[in-house]
């Protein structure tokens, strides 16, 4: 990250309300400084929602569930990512049987990865979500019971992570980036914390 955006940022501490460690992981590989605090907020969304809101929702709804972590300057980002196919939501799998069937749903199909953000200080709110689109090559039975007994994608929304043996071995094309599929659409969060 340059150092002129460092110092910037460098006045405004980050927290990151997210026990997620791909979204730690990736902001720090950006080069962005943060401490994590998380609370525990129900994931329930109003039924009339569509795919593209719901993360967003959710996003604006931890923000304002953790906002009393907030201090003079500090921002507080929160996110949360869903797994679309038409209209149906695939969120994190509840065990081995759901995991199985959303696997197959989206076994050699196209599907998006909305992840919805929000950047809260005590002065602005400032929300937006990142989209990308993933092409999941045909599974056997025996692929997917692999990958759900390996790997135990039981916290990942759409029952898979892209940076596991499904992302090497099955995906074959990704519209959008790479970042925003593992959970935070980090040119986003960049471009936007650089206009709070």
């Amino acid at each position: 990250m340059p150092q002129s955006i460092k110092k910037k940022l460098a006045a405004y501490p980050l927290i990151l309300a997210s026990k997620s460690p791909r979204r730690s992981q990736l902001l720090t590989e950006a080069g962005f400084r943060f401490k994590v605090k998380t609370k525990e907020v129900k994931e329930d969304y109003p039924s009339h929602l569509s795919p593209e809101e719901v993360p967003l929702f959710l996003a604006e709804k931890k923000a304002f569930a953790c906002q009393d972590f907030l201090r003079k300057k500090q921002i507080l980002i929160t996110a949360d990512t869903v797994v679309t196919k038409g209209k149906n939501i695939y969120e994190k799998p509840k065990d081995k049987a759901d995991a199985f069937r959303i696997l197959k749903k989206l076994s050699g199909k196209w599907h998006k990865v909305i992840t919805g953000v929000c950047l809260l200080s005590k002065k602005k709110k400032v929300s937006f979500i990142g989209v990308s689109k993933v092409k999941l090559e045909p599974m056997s039975k025996a692929e997917i019971a692999y990958y759900v007994e390996e790997f135990q994608p039981y916290d990942k929304a759409g029952a898979y992570a892209i940076q596991e043996w499904i992302g090497l071995c099955k995906i074959s094309k990704i519209e959008g980036t790479y970042s925003n599929i593992m959970g935070l659409p980090v040119d986003l969060v960049y471009k936007y914390l650089g206009e709070m």
